[in-house]
């Protein structure tokens, strides 16, 4: 007769014996803390040049929301549609505001994921729970900057997908896709995500 106490553990994945050695670094836990510190170092060195660099992608987020290269590459300023024009915005203390915003989010993002990566050391074999739920908030994070700011509002709302110089829709794509495959990684069912009191019932 099978023994049927076993069968949670068999869905979720559990091995027949604990991974030793070099062999954990191929555990989910280890795959999902590495996808989440490459997220987290990326934003990190993606807030500190726009801090460190500030005009460049400065005259990115001014041009995207003034909307004065919505002309499949016309000259700037030229051809423009007056129906959606109004939605530019060109005061430069407000296209300011909106890149400072940009980086501060850059920045908490990173903070958030850096802390969760700790907490994937922290909790090892201890079901992951905080470590799981700050990556998940910093991901989300990032989905919403690149995803919800970048392709969305700028993308759709500014009409950044008429402009041939000043297009970020191909990088925020990128970004959101590597941010939602860790995001997957992490909510994947495993064994590992019980804590071993928890596992020691099954």
């Amino acid at each position: 007769m099978s023994d049927h106490r076993s069968a949670p553990a068999a869905e979720l994945g559990a091995p027949d014996e604990p991974t030793r050695g070099w062999l954990r670094l191929g555990t989910l836990p280890v795959v999902a803390a590495v996808l989440v510190g490459l997220n987290g170092l990326y934003i990190l060195l993606v807030a500190f040049g726009n801090i460190t660099d500030f005009g460049t992608n400065q005259a990115f987020v001014q041009h995207v929301l003034a909307m004065d290269t919505t002309n499949f590459g016309a000259p700037a300023g030229e051809d423009l549609d007056p129906d959606v024009m109004w939605r530019a915005i060109t005061d430069p203390v407000l296209q300011n505001l909106g890149y400072l915003g940009v980086i501060v989010w850059e920045s908490a993002t990173a903070i958030v994921l850096i802390a969760a990566v700790v907490f994937w050391i922290r909790e090892r074999h201890r079901g992951y729970r905080l470590a799981r739920a700050l990556s998940t908030i910093g991901l989300l994070m990032l989905l919403v900057l690149f995803m919800g700011g970048f392709i969305t509002i700028g993308g759709e709302w500014f009409q950044m997908w008429k402009s041939t110089s000043w297009n970020g829709l191909d990088p925020a794509f990128r970004n959101s896709v590597l941010a939602l495959i860790a995001l997957v990684v992490i909510h994947l069912p495993s064994a590992h995500w019980r804590a071993p009191e928890a596992r020691a019932r099954v």
